[in-house]
């Protein structure tokens, strides 16, 4: 069935529109990234960031940013995996690309499945993708944070009860029952995956269960990638404070909820108030600095330099495209 010229010209007009919003909201991700990273470190004087970072052991210091390396590569993973699970997988180094610019902007921009999905949109439609794919594949990465950290949050609160019950004020009870209901989620989710077929609906929105291996990988890589960022906080907390490693995993998880709720930017004020509530006589102001440093300042200011020069060769190739195209019609 061939389409008439209205409707051709419908369809090009509302992907004119779709573009127009795409880069409108990716220029305000950049400009907001920007923004939030001299808004952070203008609170602070370069020595006292010098000094934060030179005050930790260059062992625990190294061993903090590995474990932040091999965060972002662990989300580069799940990113893969949303690809292959929208049924549009594409070559790993591409993926990892547009994962970790995405991730490192959103992360500190907060609402992260709005603007690290943006971002997302800006280079998987220029590779092929459909924005029904792209909002497939964020979808498939919420959900992977989500149980990823109920299963992470679930060994912690129930391992360690008593320090949820410090944080959170709540019960024993309701500290059980909402490390029982973590752990019962993940397992609906799997038990859907392996038995349910049909699409999840929500009012206008459905979900399609991925295959029982996906949801496995799923829940596998959400908790390893929250145990990372927790051993990055650890390493650096370590170096003031004989700390536990599940001490700082639990708190990580409840300052990692609250943050979801509440969308506040990199967490700024959220993590600092459980580290605190964890650490009360302990100064650590020093190592909370060089933790935002390692985790969410550095990728931010990487993931800018690098988008900018991906958009640059973009934009070359697409003018070369567009001259090569005029001069073959005249």
């Amino acid at each position: 069935m061939t389409q008439g010229p209205e409707q051709t010209q419908d369809k090009r007009k509302t992907s004119a529109r779709r573009r127009w919003w795409t880069i409108v909201a990716t220029v305000l991700s950049v400009a907001l990234g920007g923004y939030l990273l001299y808004r952070t470190l203008s609170g602070y004087s370069l020595a006292q960031l010098v000094d934060a970072v030179r005050a930790l052991p260059a062992g625990r210091l190294a061993a903090a940013g590995g474990f932040a390396a091999a965060s972002y590569l662990c989300l580069t993973g799940i990113d893969w995996l949303a690809l292959r699970a929208a049924g549009t997988p594409l070559p790993y180094p591409r993926v990892a690309l547009a994962a970790f610019i995405s991730l490192g902007l959103g992360h500190s921009i907060g609402f992260a499945g709005l603007s690290s999905g943006a971002i997302r949109y800006r280079f998987y439609t220029r590779w092929g993708l459909k924005t029904a794919d792209v909002a497939k594949a964020v979808l498939f990465c919420g959900v992977t944070v989500a149980v990823g950290l109920m299963a992470l949050g679930a060994v912690a609160v129930l391992v360690h009860p008593g320090l949820a019950r410090d944080v959170t004020g709540l019960g024993p009870g309701a500290v059980l029952a909402a490390g029982l209901a973590c752990a019962g989620g993940v397992a609906a989710y799997l038990g859907l995956a392996a038995w349910w077929r049909k699409p999840l609906r929500f009012r206008r929105w459905s979900l399609e269960m991925p295959p029982l291996p996906l949801a496995a990988a799923q829940v596998g890589l959400g908790a390893v990638n929250f145990a990372l960022v927790s051993a990055c906080l650890h390493q650096v907390l370590s170096a003031v404070s004989d700390v536990g490693y599940l001490a700082v995993a639990s708190v990580f998880v409840i300052a990692n909820a609250a943050v979801l709720i509440t969308h506040v930017p990199g967490g700024v004020g959220v993590i600092e108030s459980v580290v605190v509530h964890l650490l009360p006589k302990t100064d650590v102001i020093g190592p909370l600095i060089a933790f935002r440093c390692l985790y969410f300042l550095a990728p931010l200011a990487l993931g800018l330099l690098a988008f900018g020069a991906t958009e640059a060769v973009f934009r070359w190739r697409d003018a070369g495209r567009a001259a090569t195209v005029e001069t073959q019609s005249a």
